[in-house]
């Protein structure tokens, strides 16, 4: 079930945070409140968006909650 809402179009919104001591990438999915994750880099933030993304249905579905999908 996991796999099925992981392959659907979420918007996934990248930015870079230049204000603290270093900058950092910041990312979130726009369909699913609270999911985001930030890294060090562009290219490890693609991987961690994925996790968070997994991890945040993989709560929600647990808790009987439903799970936004994106809109068409």
């Amino acid at each position: 079930m996991i796999d099925h809402y992981m392959n659907l179009p979420y918007t996934i919104e990248v930015t870079k945070d230049l204000s603290g001591d270093h900058p950092v990438w910041f990312a979130r999915v726009r369909e699913l409140p609270g999911c985001a994750t930030e890294a060090d880099t562009f290219e490890e933030v693609g991987a961690m968006i994925e996790d968070a993304m997994r991890l945040w249905i993989e709560v929600a579905l647990d808790a009987g909650m439903e799970v936004p999908v994106p809109a068409a």
